[in-house]
């Protein structure tokens, strides 16, 4: 049993006391302990405060002689805030600084007695507490306002604003002061630009154009020089008390921000008109226009000030509808150019060109201006400022009145008349026609022709019925289009015969040139830059080609023995050439021969060419990948085969042959017939399988035989020589059985 002998009691042993600090005060508190145990024991001491109904710790000296701050405290103590110190006579003094509202309470000194025991365990064998003292810290009262509550400003004037603090702080404190613009009357300050500040040491941050002066104790002046429209905003005032520490430090107590204050910053804008005229007006097409935007009436500029242009255009429409007008170009701020969509390709050919002739005139000109270009066409003067920063702001745009670029037209015209200068003519002469011009209302006009030729639908060398045979351009330059016949590359002419006639000659004209035969005319007027632009086409009336005559007709058909062969057989494909009517001598007449597979059951596939032979006997073969190989002969005058050597899988498809036959006439001219193509037939390729599987059975029954005998062999003379061995019979006996009867 261990006897009371614990102490506690508070400062000079005086009962609870009251204290009244201001938020940033700092306080101490004592209370002494003592014991008159026997027993070598340890006291714990504990202060604590009560705000509410329950104690909270705040710092202790344990019985081990270790400091442990509260929940709540630890970076208080840290940082020196709280600390706990002993003293002479058992006291244990609590010091505090930087009082805050939540120091406020009740605070007591709770001291319990501990020892240890045979087992080196701490066992608590008594407590006890006493009250110290009532804290009660005030709140630092302050407020910010700002002296003006709505500011309007011109620009290029001072921006004066105050801002007045009050406090109920006394002793030594300094005030910390800050100027925020935003462009929001959001009192939180996010994204709000920290204009100017003075620090609690009346440091005051840099400024060119702003400035921050300390009127008085409780006044700070704000003067912001040279405002723009930029400046426009919400101001705000924000402050802050601080007071000195026992360390020499200073501690924030107290921040506020002030109501926003409205500032509106009036510019200057300039006054002045735009006026535009037109320099030079069309009156054809392809004439220049040339307009001129100047600025008249200037009042109220500065240096400061700076003028660009803006060009437009607006469709003129019938009636009262509104047509959206379009940016032709216009300038930046530093007078670069910058075209707009229906301005941009002809500005960069140098087909428009804007230009500033002086000060206050802009000019646009258009080098060759089109029916496209008629319209209305006005332009937008802006007026820019610069601001502090060297930055240029658009503070006005003036547009002007309209200018209608108009000039009378009328269609375009254009006649094209064929003539046929031979009217009778037979195969194998020349045919002629000429194709006279006439047009209107173009000025100084060129022509382009080509003559096109309609030929019958049983022609299958122009499936879309027309084809494009030779063109002569507006600068007399002459050309060959869809002209394919070889054998007369010289056979057609086209030239120029006055401004307005063209003469088109065909030399040896054949069978096959029957058809109609037109000029197809387009006019060409001069455009800008020395280019031409095209005006209007023109169609002539059709010239006939018709070839009467009694000649014999041919037809062709394609026959095969076998039509169904094996792989590596050779395919005979038989050409057959017939003919009705008046016959021919076989000197008269010859063909070229052509032969074509289409690599499908249907014909939906481009054909081939396999292999051809002219007339002359020459044979050409198309290329081919696979290893059989292609002949081509003529074995009558009126038969063509084909073969087809070592035939492969791939040979198989509808086969045919397109025939063109040539007859002589009686004047001794080769006159071509139209091709004729036969009606395909198809082609079967199949696999031998005896032939396939032949080989390679004999080659596998003779490698088996040689394999087996060559076994036999081995084991034969592994029995004969290798695993011989002498056995040596053991000699017996022999003796003959003794009868009864001797025994």
């Amino acid at each position: 049993m261990i006897s009371d002998g614990l102490s506690v009691s508070g400062s000079k042993a005086r009962s609870s006391t009251s204290l009244r600090l201001s938020e940033g005060d700092s306080f101490k508190l004592r209370c002494s302990a003592t014991t008159t145990s026997p027993e070598h024991t340890h006291l714990h001491v504990t202060w604590q405060v009560k705000s509410s109904s329950s104690w909270r710790d705040i710092l202790s000296l344990t019985h081990e002689g270790k400091f442990q701050p509260g929940p709540g405290y630890e970076e208080r103590y840290r940082s020196g805030d709280i600390r706990l110190d002993t003293g002479a006579n058992d006291t244990y003094r609590l010091s505090v600084s930087q009082a805050s509202s939540a120091d406020s309470g009740a605070y007591r000194c709770l001291v319990s007695e501990w020892v240890r025991g045979a087992d080196g365990s701490w066992q608590k064998i008594q407590e006890k507490s006493v009250e110290i003292a009532t804290v009660s810290i005030q709140r630092t009262a302050l407020d910010v306002v700002i002296s003006t509550s709505n500011v309007s400003v011109t620009e290029r004037d001072s921006l004066d604003l105050t801002c007045n603090i009050t406090t109920d702080r006394s002793g030594i404190f300094q005030a910390e002061v800050m100027w925020y613009f935003s462009a929001s009357p959001d009192d939180t300050l996010s994204g709000a630009q920290l204009l100017l500040s003075m620090d609690h040491d009346s440091v005051v941050s840099d400024s060119t154009l702003i400035s921050l002066s300390h009127v008085d104790r409780n006044s700070y002046r704000l003067l912001v020089r040279d405002v723009d429209v930029e400046d426009s905003g919400y101001y705000f005032c924000e402050a802050a008390i601080w007071v000195p520490l026992h360390n020499g430090s200073w501690h924030k107590v107290v921040e506020r921000t002030s109501a926003p204050v409205s500032v509106v910053v009036t510019a200057l804008e300039p006054d002045y008109d735009v006026f535009l005229n037109a320099s030079k007006t069309p009156k054809f097409s392809d004439d220049p226009t040339e307009l001129n935007c100047r600025i008249t009436n200037v009042q109220d500029t500065e240096a400061n000030i700076r003028f660009t242009v803006s060009w437009y255009y607006r469709q003129r429409l019938p009636g009262d509808d509104v047509v959206p007008e379009e940016l032709l170009a216009s300038m930046d701020a530093d007078w670069a150019l910058l075209p707009g969509d229906r301005g941009r390709e002809r500005i960069q050919n140098g087909e428009i060109i804007l230009s500033k002739k002086s000060a206050d005139t802009f000019s646009l000109r258009i080098q060759w201006t089109s029916e496209s270009d008629r319209g209305d066409y006005f332009c937008v003067i802006s007026a820019w400022s610069r601001h502090r920063n060297n930055s240029w702001v658009k503070s006005k745009d003036v547009a002007s009145a309209p200018v209608s670029i108009f000039w009378a037209t009328q269609d375009y015209t254009l006649t094209v008349e064929a003539v046929k200068l031979k009217p009778f003519f037979v195969a194998g002469h020349t045919f002629e026609m000429t194709c006279k011009v006439s047009s209107k209302n173009i000025k100084t006009p060129r022509y382009s022709v080509l003559i096109t030729a309609e030929k019958p639908l049983t022609d299958q060398s122009s499936p879309n019925g027309t084809t494009r045979i030779i063109s002569l351009n507006q600068d007399s330059v002459v050309r060959l289009e869809d002209w394919t016949d070889q054998t007369r590359v010289d056979g057609v002419v086209l030239e120029k015969v006055q401004e307005n006639e063209f003469r088109y000659r065909m030399y040896q004209t054949q069978i096959s040139d029957a058809g109609l035969y037109r000029c197809v005319v387009t006019a060409w007027s001069p455009g800008g830059g020395g280019m031409w632009r095209e005006a209007v086409n023109g169609l002539s009336n059709p010239i006939q080609i018709d070839f009467q005559t009694s000649g014999p007709v041919f037809n062709v058909s394609v026959h095969s023995d076998s039509p169904t062969i094996y792989q590596g057989e050779v395919a005979d494909l038989l050409c057959i050439v017939t003919m009705e009517g008046m016959p021919l001598e076989p000197d008269d007449m010859s063909f070229d021969v052509s032969w074509f597979a289409v690599r499908s059951f249907a014909l939906d596939r481009e054909p081939i060419l396999l292999a051809s032979l002219d007339r002359r006997g020459i044979v050409t073969q198309g290329r081919r990948n696979g290893s059989s190989e292609l002949s081509l002969e003529r074995i009558s005058p009126l038969e063509f085969r084909l073969r087809v050597h070592g035939c492969e899988d791939h040979d198989f498809g509808n086969h045919y042959c397109v025939v063109t036959p040539w007859v002589r006439s009686a004047t001794g001219v080769w006159q071509r017939e139209p091709d004729i193509r036969a009606k395909p037939i198809f082609l079967s390729v199949k696999m031998d399988v005896l032939n396939a599987f032949k080989y390679p059975l004999l080659i596998g029954i003779g490698l088996a035989t040689a394999i087996g005998l060559l076994s036999c062999l081995i084991g034969y003379c592994s029995s004969r020589w290798c695993c011989k061995k002498e056995v040596q019979e053991t000699r017996r006996e022999r003796r003959r059985l003794m009868s009864m009867e001797m025994d």
